[in-house]
């Protein structure tokens, strides 16, 4: 009998931590207290009880935030609205793959700073602004970044505004994930700490609810939003008024508090068994535990090869992403565990497994 799949690819909860009662509760009230917003065509601003609370909790008014059919319809609008062929982005070393899939699709001219666990190298992109890099957009991931799992300190942050500043680039503040904390202290968005306009910010609901509800905003400057409007309403009119009615009512009525709560704590118990499982049947990977989030990055030793070892785990059931996929060079001895959809005994199988094909293949290094 083969063995039963075991998959560290998807970046989703899985459903036992979806709070589906809740949902449904808030489903039901949305429907029976605003039949005619649920119901109807809306703007393209997207349901307006959703813009008030989503700019209530960053400080701004209705105008600075669009919501959308998931934040990667957010991204797109955004990279749509500011990048021509041949523009340059900046983008972390590793960051998220269908990020640079929508860039090299765009044209755009991708400079790939690396990634450290504090965040994205802040000098080497300083050296290369001062070299001459003129780039119109930066992405970055703040907090448990995708792939790495890493998150930008308070420093880099501060930083990243000045430059953004000194040379006139979009900073876009990429935060799926900044709910998802489960140790240390919060720190401050730079969307909040931007005082000169250079911050566009984008998060979502698909971590915090659920995936298929299918929500995300942006927020940012009014003139910026104003454009991503135009685009909206040429896209699709309206969005999803049914999901974004019952995102609002969830949110209104402390459900979505408590879904982060047990997110996170989940969230937590399946992180530290993927560590402990690495460190016991693994123990030449190198890898920094992250403080929320879904993703582990993880570094085997130089020569191994990543291709060989993902087919191989594959034929094991074992399912993960190759880090070469997030990247544009080199990482064949790198890959990302997702940790979020599968449960503690899924992981300590799952490696278990992973540990004996690079021990018996010819993936680890010589």
């Amino acid at each position: 009998m083969a063995d039963q799949p075991i998959s560290f690819a998807r970046g989703a909860p899985s459903l036992d931590i979806i709070a589906v009662d809740d949902l449904r509760a808030a489903a039901d009230q949305a429907f029976t207290d605003d039949p005619a917003g649920t119901f109807s065509y809306g703007t393209s601003g997207g349901y307006p009880p959703l813009r008030d609370w989503i700019g209530e909790r960053h400080g701004v008014k209705r105008e600075q935030v669009i919501v959308t059919n998931g934040s990667m319809q957010a991204d797109a609008f955004l990279f749509q609205l500011l990048v021509q062929p041949g523009d340059v982005v900046v983008v972390e070393a590793p960051t998220y793959d269908r990020t640079l899939l929508s860039l090299r699709g765009l044209g755009a001219e991708i400079l790939a700073i690396p990634l450290e666990e504090d965040g994205i190298d802040v000098e080497a992109l300083a050296q290369a602004l001062e070299a001459g890099a003129r780039p119109k957009l930066a992405h970055i991931i703040p907090n448990f970044q995708n792939p790495a799992g890493y998150t930008l300190s308070l420093d880099k942050r501060r930083r990243l505004l000045e430059l953004a500043e000194t040379y006139d680039f979009v900073l876009f503040e990429d935060d799926p994930y900044v709910e998802l904390r489960f140790e240390g202290d919060r720190l401050p968005t730079m969307f909040s700490l931007d005082e000169s306009e250079h911050v566009v910010y984008a998060s979502s609901f698909s971590k915090t609810v659920c995936p298929g509800i299918r929500v995300g905003y942006l927020a940012g400057p009014t003139t910026v939003i104003a454009a991503i409007e135009k685009t909206a309403t040429g896209t699709y009119i309206s969005p999803n008024m049914v999901a974004e009615s019952i995102v609002n009512t969830f949110c209104r009525s402390g459900a979505l508090d408590r879904s982060i709560e047990t997110v996170k704590r989940e969230l937590h118990k399946r992180r530290d068994t993927l560590a402990r499982a690495l460190e016991r049947e693994l123990p030449e990977a190198r890898f920094s535990s992250p403080e929320g989030g879904y993703f582990m990055w993880v570094e085997l030793p130089e020569g191994t090869d990543v291709d060989v070892l993902f087919v191989q785990a594959k034929e094991r059931g074992v399912i993960f992403v190759k880090g070469t996929d997030f990247l544009l060079e080199g990482g064949q001895n790198t890959l990302r565990l997702a940790y979020s959809g599968v449960r503690p005994e899924e992981i300590e199988e799952g490696v278990s497994r992973l540990a004996e094909v690079y021990a018996s293949s010819g993936a680890a290094a010589a």
